[in-house]
């Protein structure tokens, strides 16, 4: 994120509570300034004219029976404690009311802390009655470790920290030769390598079957690194000249044997070894922010390695150097204690920037750029980042109107730059274009709007566009458009000779001009703000269009069609996963194996029952509906897979007995339990030939009928997977809903819909936005 775009205004929280007195006065002023009463809908009373009101939710309408109360024991001293929500409004009224009692503004956990004790010390000079009225329950233990940033005012310091302590960053372990035995070949011969040389030839010899290693720029890169590598190191026994004389299945062989290892351990050895691994990780994986634990992103050095990129990246197969504590600088308190260094090596820089939000930092070969330790996405100031990015996207739609309008006059300008600015501001507005930026020759050649060159765009008169280029990270743009008329004059315009293939469209602008321009009409404005705008107004819309009715299946499927329509916007794609096909497959396979049961059933009712049939037949009319052949295929599934289930559980229970130095169970046991499934596929090819399954002395009708009403459910919630799955197949619906939709309309999604949470972010993104899951309601709009 941009520093213009962290300097916006203050959050929805602190804006939603702010009074209509001058703007001159602070925030802290106005929440415990006594002369200001707070109304029972959270808003602040004054003889200056009152503010727009926003509209409101469900649950604030339902408050405004006891609202009189609320105005009295607002107005007082005594605040009475408002039981948190999570609705917007609700929490609003208990911040406002809290904020009254206190003498300073909560600052950091500290000055928390010593609130609290105040306000406890406060109580017990109270009666019993006054002390239920005024103190504030203690918070559950588990409640008091989550910090709430989103409740606090100042949000908008450039300061990002007051304190920093941690415990520096995790190196990949140093090379381990390979054993002699293995070895690189080069015509034929064996090559003596230098341990630095052979780990480079041990990356490609890792990964010699994959389709990087067989790209011919990857096999360039590589080797150009290699022997670069092998010249620093002082060569070897053998003139290497020739990728194509040089032999790595020696090494390839070794570690695919080394991988089969690795999946044959048991699953104790497994979690002794993940045990051990996280222990060691522990107290990198936190850091003490301000007094408060938080959890720490990437805290270990990428290891070295051929660097593979994205599309058709000219950089692909170069070395990917290691990274030494001497290039690492760390960022913490001036009074923190150090991290050590490993044994040998000291830290290249420590500083204490209180400015920034990294904790380690380090410059990669690669692109010579710099790499970051940061905050997890969970923690307070990544949160804070999500939250600014998407109140700036929230205050545009204040100004879009102006925007377009401005953009839309200088379409026609006589001044050909100014042209060209506002027909570059309708592609980024309308179609959700990156802005763009120049290229090296040894970057991927991948385009935005602004360096969009004449071989990019082809037109199509009246007023069709067809756009193809790569976009970031080398995916392909493509889509045909419909475009004002004006912007596809201009674009013919932008075409004209001396101009082609290879030109530039745009000439006459850059992206920092266009983000100049943005800057007159709203603070922060940039192109990726108009992304996330269009991004979060797309799916707002998209959810009104939503009929609230069906299963939370049936919701889930609409919330995803909608999301897939963002997607789209943002050209968020993806290749169709290799295992896409079998996936399908299995889930289709599932669903016509629900169908068997849900037949098998009905034709037990009918054994238990036969005149149910002419009673209700069209209850009963697809029981001839499966095929023969199908029928069969399905018994055969099912005695397979509780085979394979039978010698899994045979070997996991055996596993289980060893590590507990107990007797093993013995191959009869197995064979035993093989038996009873081979009874049961004779029993299916008796129900083939009879239609006739057997029936339970326990089983009734009401029984039956019971079970077949949860498979019905199962199949439609199995239908609609099958279809979500089909549907979003080649598009990434996760990159939009994680960076560019507003995370609290997901959230009113849940709310108004009733879908749980759970369906629609997942563990990472419900910690990620855990901010938005308590302050968005059912009514929030962006």
């Amino acid at each position: 994120m941009s520093s213009d775009e962290e300097e916006i205004s203050l959050s929805e929280v602190a804006r939603r509570r702010k009074s209509p007195l001058a703007d001159s006065i602070p925030l802290s002023q106005l929440n415990n300034s006594a002369s200001t009463p707070v109304g029972a809908d959270g808003s602040s009373k004054s003889s200056k004219p009152k503010s727009k009101s926003k509209p409101k939710s469900k649950s604030s309408a339902k408050d405004e029976k006891s609202g009189s109360k609320r105005k009295h024991e607002s107005g007082s001293n005594g605040t009475k404690s408002v039981k948190k929500t999570k609705t917007v409004k609700k929490e609003v009224e208990e911040n406002v009311a809290l904020s009254e009692n206190k003498k300073t503004p909560k600052k950091d956990g500290k000055k928390e802390k010593t609130e609290v004790k105040t306000e406890k010390k406060t109580a017990k000079k109270t009666d019993k009655k006054d002390a239920k009225k005024e103190v504030t329950p203690t918070p559950d233990p588990d409640e008091e470790e989550t910090y709430k940033w989103w409740e606090q005012d100042d949000l908008d310091g450039e300061q990002k920290w007051e304190s920093l302590h941690h415990n520096g960053v995790i190196f990949p372990p140093e090379y381990e030769p390979l054993p002699s035995h293995v070895k690189m070949y080069y015509d034929g011969k064996q090559v003596e390598l230098p341990p630095q040389a052979e780990e480079v030839a041990g990356f490609f010899g890792a990964m010699l079957e994959t389709d990087h290693a067989k790209n011919p720029v990857f096999q360039k890169n590589f080797f150009e690194d290699f022997l670069q590598v092998l010249k620093e190191c002082g060569g070897c026994n053998v003139d290497i000249k020739d990728f194509e004389k040089c032999d790595f299945s020696k090494m390839y062989t070794y570690f695919e044997q080394e991988r089969e290892k690795k999946k044959a351990l048991t699953k104790d050895e497994k979690r002794e070894i993940k045990e051990a691994k996280d222990k060691f990780e522990e107290p990198y994986k936190t850091c003490m922010l301000n007094g408060r634990k938080e959890q720490v992103g990437n805290f270990r050095i990428e290891p070295p390695g051929l660097f593979r990129g994205r599309g058709a990246h000219p950089k692909t197969g170069k070395l990917k150097r290691r990274v030494y504590p001497e290039d690492v600088t760390l960022n913490l308190s001036q009074d923190a204690v150090i991290p050590e260094p490993p044994q040998g090596h000291k830290w290249g820089e420590i500083r204490h920037d209180s400015t920034v939000a990294w904790l380690g930092m380090w410059k990669e070969n690669i692109a010579d750029s710099f790499k970051y330790v940061r905050f997890a996405a969970n923690s307070s100031i990544k949160g804070v980042s999500d939250f600014k990015k998407f109140e700036t996207a929230r205050e545009l739609k204040n100004h879009i109107h102006a925007i377009r309008k401005d953009y839309n006059k200088l379409l026609k300008d006589e001044l050909m730059q100014n042209r060209q600015l506002a027909t570059a501001t309708y592609l980024i507005d309308i179609f959700a274009l990156r802005a763009g930026g120049e290229k090296g020759d040894d970057e991927a050649d991948t385009v935005g709007c602004c360096s969009l060159r004449y071989e990019h765009i082809t037109l199509k008169p009246p007023n069709k566009v067809i756009f193809d280029f790569l976009g970031k990270d080398s995916i392909r743009f493509y889509q045909e458009v419909e475009v004002e008329k004006q912007v596809f004059k201009n674009l013919r315009i932008f075409k004209k000779p001396p101009k082609h293939p290879g030109d530039d469209l745009f000439d006459r602008i850059s992206p920092p001009m266009v983000n100049k321009q943005f800057q007159n009409y709203m603070k922060g404005l940039t192109a990726k703000v108009f992304r996330t705008y269009n991004a979060s107004k797309t799916m707002q819309d998209q959810i009104d269009l939503i009929p609230n009715e069906g299963t939370v299946a049936e919701k889930v499927v609409k919330f995803n069609a909608a999301n897939r329509t963002v997607a789209i916007l943002c050209n968020h794609q993806r290749t169709v996963a290799k295992g896409h096909g079998s996936s399908v497959q299995k889930i289709s396979d599932k669903l016509k194996e629900m169908l068997w049961q849900k037949i098998r059933l009905k034709r037990m009712i009918l054994q238990i029952e036969p005149k149910l049939k002419k009673k209700d037949p069209k209850y009963f009319e697809e029981t001839n509906d499966l095929a023969k052949e199908d029928e069969q295929v399905i018994h055969e599934l099912i005695i397979e897979r509780q085979k394979d289930a039978a010698r899994k559980k045979f070997i996991r229970d055996n596993d289980k007995l060893k590590a507990e130095d107990q007797p093993i169970l013995t191959e009869s046991i197995l064979l035993e339990n093989l038996g009873k499934i081979d009874e049961l596929a004779k029993e299916f090819k008796e129900e083939l030939k009879t239609k006739k399954p057997i029936v339970k002395k326990t089983d009734t009708v009401e029984k039956l009928k019971a079970q077949i009403e949860k498979i019905e459910v199962r199949i439609v919630n199995t239908t609609f997977q099958l279809k979500d799955k089909e549907d979003n197949s080649e598009v990434s619906l996760g990159t939009s809903k994680m960076n560019y939709i507003d995370p609290r309309l997901t959230v009113m999604f849940s709310k108004r819909y009733d879908v749980p949470i759970e369906k629609l972010f997942t563990k990472t993104l419900r910690d990620k936005f855990n901010w938005a899951i308590e302050s968005a309601d059912e009514n929030w709009r962006f």
